[in-house]
């Protein structure tokens, strides 16, 4: 009667593989083997590793940003440096992170008047803190049919005469700018306003070359929202003195004459009409004999 039958199961198993498994542990799929951070650690949260709508290259760069101490570099031309990936990636990543908020990049000006990027990584977009720092604009309502109002340009040097020789000049060297740098592409009304100002630096005798220079050099890397502005800013911050050797005297007396051919040696001389250069100008003496 109390003999046990040794062909009778012990239990039933499971039907479901993973409670059949030691330990609990599934067959398919990722194990965690981690260790606890003590230093030398960040915390991003899921909501970024696991966001259904952004690439995998800008999470790592969103992992990488929230990583870095508050300073570093994280332009497109540093982290294209950094890592394999090319600028025009790690730029569609960055635009990523900006529409999602995980990035706000606003434009800022220094005090020598160059123009640089300022990047604010949030590690959770729009939390109470992040819309208690941002600035609250009042936008003005418009009519469908109303355009946006347009931001005035910054004040650019006016030269002493309106000629139209310098002004049909600095319209050549503004529409010419964009072959140098395609970001520097200008209208026509903003091509009107910065006119005179080129027109004032050659008023000083800087080359058309020169200017060009000046407008162009040491750009930054990231886009030109409003080119126009730059130069604005430029031609009025770099505007040359004027040459030493032209006082700043009458309108008449600033009047040059033209060049004319000495009819006794053939040299250049400066006169209001034809004839004879100083040197070769009769003196009292020989006009008295």
């Amino acid at each position: 009667m109390d003999t046990e039958n040794p062909s009778a199961p012990s239990r039933a198993r499971s039907r479901i593989a993973r409670k059949n498994h030691p330990d609990g542990k599934p067959f398919a799929g990722v194990t965690h083997d981690h260790v606890r951070h003590t230093e030398n650690f960040t915390v991003i949260g899921n909501d970024l590793i696991q966001h259904r709508e952004l690439s995998g290259l800008a999470i790592g760069l969103a992992c990488y940003i929230q990583s870095v101490r508050p300073g570093t570099a994280v332009d497109i031309k540093t982290l294209a440096a950094r890592f394999p990936e090319g600028p025009t990636r790690i730029a569609a990543a960055l635009n990523e992170l900006e529409a999602h908020g995980y990035l706000v990049r606003s434009r800022e000006r220094t005090a020598t008047g160059r123009i640089v990027t300022r990047t604010v990584s949030r590690n959770r977009p729009g939390h109470r803190a992040a819309r208690e720092t941002a600035p609250r604009r009042t936008a003005r309502r418009t009519t469908p049919d109303e355009s946006a109002p347009r931001k005035r340009l910054p004040a650019v040097p006016q030269p002493s005469r309106p000629w139209p020789a310098p002004l049909q000049t600095a319209l050549e060297v503004l529409t010419g700018l964009r072959r140098h740098d395609p970001r520097l592409l200008l209208s026509a009304t903003d091509a009107e306003h910065l006119a005179p100002g080129v027109a004032a630096w050659l008023e000083r005798e800087v080359t058309p070359t020169a200017v060009r220079h000046a407008l162009t050099a040491n750009l930054p890397d990231e886009p030109l929202t409003r080119p126009a502005a730059l130069l604005a800013h430029r031609l009025a911050a770099q505007l040359p003195p004027p040459p030493p050797f032209r006082p700043a005297a009458s309108p008449a007396a600033e009047r040059r004459h033209p060049l004319q051919t000495c009819e006794g040696c053939d040299r250049a001389f400066r006169a209001p009409q034809p004839g004879r250069c100083r040197d070769c100008r009769p003196g009292p003496s020989t006009d008295a004999a």
